[in-house]
């Protein structure tokens, strides 16, 4: 196991690799979407749309050394007809009800990831941002999602989401449902969360209703397709999140039975942390023409905000060392501590140890109902448990979840 202290600035999460741990092994589950059939799409006979509402801000025209700011904020472009970063969030020209929203956040300026995919997410362009967890991508393709679908026709009866944002787990899911949410308020427009774990009729009753924004997981999402709870007919802007961690996951075969229910001509934003070959893979088969953002390296570095310590040691010392490391930890107030473990047999161990001890410790891992992973999460969240025993179903994006990033 190890363990993660946060101090000295927000933490951020990383990940990716290669394989399919995690994933179902195969016909474990049979073939999930079997029943979909690739749709054969004839642009000519599409209804038209419209996708791009960037207007370059007079400020950002006169603005020179451009490749000066890209380099200062480490960031890296590849494509053709790349727009120009904005500075400040009135750039980016937001309807009122959006810039309302952000200026309640007292943020000074936009991350990078935002500074240079806004512009291009508002031309219509499809493209790709490389970028660790933490960096402000959710907001990058949620506020040109809202503005994109401003432009579109009203949801008639029977009409699916006109945005789909995929994700590998249900606690990223309902972190970017929350933001969808907050901004959703504001714009008038609905969203709903779509994962497994939790009862279908909510979900369905949402999806019935008419939403013009849907976050889901694979495996939910083609249930639904299948059943015909909902459909994609009027999907024009699509996001997968955290590309890399769904195919890790073993996602792909289901992710592209979805891209084939949606429309060729549609807006594609994809976002990894990492930029391995099969990612690469994906971004060729879905994107056209798009643009890459790099933010930083395309290696998963270190955050130099966190003070990380590596404490090489056999099996038998780890436990003398964690409580330790924890007496230490705990002995200052107002500390939280994750502890990551490899299966979900040794984060109940772990835990059921710790909690006999007398130490304030939650498990959570893939087995616990939703219900239960939520409230573990408030309990940590709020410093009543603030030791969290987590297989990697929270190893990524937990800190933005629970509080500790922006």
């Amino acid at each position: 196991f190890s363990t993660r202290r946060y101090s000295g600035g927000p933490p951020r999460f990383g990940g990716g690799g290669g394989g399919n741990r995690g994933g179902p092994p195969p016909g474990k589950f049979g073939n999930p979407g079997e029943r979909l059939r690739k749709k054969h799409w004839n642009l000519d006979e599409l209804p038209k749309f419209q996708k791009n509402f960037y207007q370059e801000h007079p400020d950002v025209t006169r603005r020179p050394l451009v490749e000066q700011y890209r380099r200062s904020k480490e960031v890296t472009v590849k494509g053709r007809d790349c727009p120009k970063p904005i500075v400040k969030f009135h750039e980016a020209a937001f309807p009122s009800y959006v810039m309302d929203v952000i200026v309640k956040q007292n943020w000074t300026e936009p991350t990078p990831i935002q500074s240079q995919g806004w512009p291009v997410a508002l031309s219509g362009k499809d493209m790709v941002g490389i970028a660790q967890t933490g960096s402000g991508k959710t907001l990058a393709y949620l506020l040109p999602a809202i503005v994109h679908i401003q432009h579109q026709p009203f949801l008639e009866h029977g009409d699916g989401p006109i945005c789909l944002v995929l994700a590998p787990t249900r606690e990223l899911a309902q972190q970017v449902q929350q933001v969808a949410a907050e901004y959703g308020r504001a714009s008038r427009l609905k969203s709903t969360c779509i994962y497994g774990g939790a009862p279908k009729g909510p979900q369905i009753r949402d999806l019935e209703r008419g939403v013009e924004i849907c976050i889901a997981t694979p495996g939910r999402l083609i249930d639904f397709l299948e059943c015909g709870k909902t459909n994609l007919r009027r999907c024009t802007y699509l996001v997968l999140d955290e590309a890399d961690r769904m195919l890790d996951m073993g996602f792909e075969p289901q992710i592209r039975k979805i891209v084939d229910q949606i429309r060729p001509d549609r807006q594609t934003l994809m976002w990894s942390a990492t930029w391995p070959k099969e990612v690469r893979q994906l971004a060729e088969d879905f994107l056209k023409d798009y643009v890459q953002i790099n933010i930083g390296a395309l290696q998963l570095s270190a955050n130099h905000n966190i003070l990380q310590i590596v404490d090489v040691c056999n099996d038998l010392e780890k436990e003398d060392k964690l409580i330790r490391l924890l007496e230490e930890i705990m002995s200052e107030k107002e500390n939280k501590t994750i502890i990551f473990v490899e299966t979900k047999r040794r984060c109940d161990e772990l835990t059921r140890r710790m909690r006999r001890d007398g130490w304030p410790a939650m498990g959570i891992h893939g087995d616990k109902s939703q219900q239960e992973r939520d409230w573990v999460l408030n309990e940590f969240r709020y410093g009543k448990a603030p030791i969290l025993i987590a297989t990697d179903v929270a190893s990524r994006g937990l800190g933005q979840y629970v509080g500790l990033e922006r």
